[in-house]
């Protein structure tokens, strides 16, 4: 906070990769931040990146974008860590995930050194297990560790429905919930156009010959979207970077949105010790609440099977450290 008790909203995004550098792409034209310092192992690469995004602050709203270090968790308000080893050829996932882990407890370090008070918002995967490890190793409240969880499957859901029914996406409410991972599954019991409920939806649209057919088929497509993307060219970036800053915006704009968010659970839904996608209303303060949805049986068992995924790699993990 200045002398003035103004508060300047100062991100720090950890990674200058694909993910990170198009996050910070969007998250300078969105007018959000009054600063973005940009942190990556390789000083030079981050130089470039902030010189290349420089390059174009005639043409969006007034922000400070530079290359920062550990000195900038600080005073940050959001942390977004994007930050991952790439897997070697012939290397083990349990070894990628083995170094992974080495990378956000080194980061998660820094930060308690800086006695930061930011929310931090875990990107690298596998987002689910790693937000666990930020949230154990930083001692902070579970509000202020949070994962990106499924809200960019959530928006691929959305996007389907929109495209199959032939509605604007932005009327339709839809999410992906559990495991950001093969085991996630769409929550069609909360999903709705327009306010009706999607089962009452196709009975009044009558577009539809068989539904659970079709909503089967636009769940699998969402499931395997970033396979597809990644099989076209390697990688994917722009959706993400985009869903990263509506999760900042309801940081900084104190929004208490409701997203999918990963998040440590105390309980929920009769789950704890793990962290997984669910509705949680997102503030200044990070997660405000979970919202404990009346799912039905055949969603309460599908969550129950991300929770033992979660927890398979967990174990697996722990036993080979």
């Amino acid at each position: 906070m200045t002398e003035n008790g103004w508060h300047k909203r100062k991100v720090v995004i950890v990674g200058a990769g694909a993910v990170g550098s198009t996050f910070a792409y969007s998250l300078a034209q969105s007018g959000l931040a009054d600063e973005i310092a940009l942190i990556d192992k390789s000083r030079n690469f981050a130089e470039g990146q902030v010189l290349d995004l420089a390059h174009g602050r005639p043409y969006f709203p007034s922000v400070d974008i530079y290359s920062g270090d550990t000195g900038d968790y600080a005073d940050a308000s959001v942390i977004v860590m994007t930050a991952g080893a790439k897997q070697q050829p012939g290397e083990s996932r349990l070894n990628l995930l083995k170094r992974n882990v080495a990378i956000v407890e080194e980061s998660v370090d820094q930060m308690v050194a800086e006695s930061s008070s930011a929310v931090l918002v875990m990107v690298s995967n596998p987002v689910d297990l790693l937000t666990k490890v930020a949230w154990i190793r930083s001692g902070w409240p579970r509000r202020r560790v949070i994962g990106s969880g499924t809200v960019l499957d959530s928006s691929r859901l959305r996007y389907g429905l929109g495209q199959y029914c032939g509605v604007d996406v932005h009327n339709v409410h839809a999410y992906m919930l559990g495991e950001h991972g093969d085991s996630e599954f769409a929550a069609w019991s909360m999903t709705h156009i327009g306010g009706v409920q999607i089962e009452e939806y196709c009975r009044i649209c009558g577009k539809c010959e068989d539904w659970t057919q079709q909503r089967t088929m636009i769940e699998e497509t969402v499931k395997n979207s970033a396979y597809h993307i990644i099989d076209y060219k390697g990688a994917t970036w722009f959706a993400v970077g985009l869903a990263l800053v509506r999760i900042v915006d309801a940081i900084l704009r104190n929004r208490k949105s409701v997203l999918t968010v990963s998040v440590c659970l105390k309980g929920e839904y009769g789950l704890s010790d793990l962290a997984l996608s669910l509705p949680a209303v997102i503030s200044s303060n990070g997660v405000e609440s979970v919202i404990e949805a009346r799912l039905n049986d055949s969603e309460h068992n599908l969550l129950a099977h991300c929770a033992s995924v979660i927890k398979s790699a967990e174990d697996e993990l722990k036993h080979n450290r």
